[in-house]
């Protein structure tokens, strides 16, 4: 009677990218620790750390427009405040900076993408309260450093 043994090899590192993505990392790291370039799955490596970096923008667009939205009802809304929006307001300031701290050069597009998802916030925030979109600034009151300042709030 024969037992059924598993083969041991692995398949190709490219296959294995398709088949177990968490194995396809563990065997990159390792041919990268050992220095075995030639062997790296070199075009889903390249297409992997192309899409951390979208990532990680998106990630800064996205709290980025959910604290305007919040800063903007905060602000045309002061009889509807709620501890459910400060706490959404910090959140995503606490995001946005730890974001910003681990990876500096994304303070560049965060700067780059403020006035444009400012746009998107206030189209956001005109749905969320009920109010004319008209009501909302066409620029945003708000600078950026404020926007990310851990104590400040708008004035309504």
């Amino acid at each position: 009677m024969t037992i059924f043994q598993p083969r041991s090899e692995t398949p190709p590192l490219s296959s294995l990218y398709e088949q177990d993505f968490y194995l396809w990392i563990e065997k990159t790291i390792q041919l990268l620790n050992a220095e075995k370039l030639l062997e790296l799955d070199r075009d889903n490596l390249i297409a992997e750390l192309e899409s951390m970096g979208r990532s990680e923008k998106r990630a800064i667009e996205s709290n980025l427009r959910v604290l305007l939205m919040h800063l903007l009802k905060y602000q045309y809304q002061p009889e509807r405040r709620s501890n459910s929006w400060l706490s959404t307001i910090i959140e995503h300031r606490i995001r946005i900076s730890k974001e910003l701290k681990a990876s500096p050069s994304l303070k560049g597009y965060f700067e780059q993408i403020f006035d444009e998802t400012y746009q998107d916030a206030r189209i956001l925030a005109s749905v969320e309260t009920g109010l004319s979109l008209d009501v909302f600034s066409l620029t945003c009151p708000l600078t950026s450093e404020q926007v990310l300042e851990r104590d400040f709030l708008p004035e309504s």
